[in-house]
């Protein structure tokens, strides 16, 4: 996986609630984990921007309800420092829901904006995505 080319700052705990960009049918869901994530002894991991994560979904179609899937977070409200010197929000945190580990998306389009940062590390996500900023 390719590194994101910015100073991303903590923005998502887990627990975090937050919506799912896609059309896969999942509508909120909740951050489970973050995978391939370093943290510090006694300190709870967190995502940021570009980050892989277990997402478990809360609201949405009946047979997704409740089960847990790969996702990427494709927008987060904290702002983080790019590169440029330029700092970059949302309004909103969001995920896309991934079907498999390479990193195909399980929707076929992202409702929003999504991150610069996405389109240099899950190339397949930022393709069925309206807006990149």
């Amino acid at each position: 996986m390719k590194a994101v080319s910015a100073r991303a700052t903590a923005g998502i705990n887990l627990g975090a609630k937050m919506i799912a960009a896609d059309n896969s049918g999942a509508k909120i869901v909740r951050v489970v984990s973050v995978k391939r994530a370093k943290g510090k002894k006694a300190r709870q991991v967190y995502g940021k921007i570009g980050d892989h994560v277990k997402v478990s979904v809360k609201k949405g179609i009946p047979d997704m309800k409740g089960k847990v899937f790969d996702a990427v977070l494709v927008r987060q409200k904290k702002p983080w420092r790019r590169l440029t010197g330029e700092r970059i929000a949302f309004e909103d945190n969001a995920v896309a829901i991934l079907k498999d580990e390479k990193g195909n998306p399980k929707g076929t389009q992202i409702k929003g904006p999504i991150a610069k940062e996405i389109m240099e590390r899950w190339p397949s996500v930022a393709k069925i995505a309206s807006n990149v900023y």
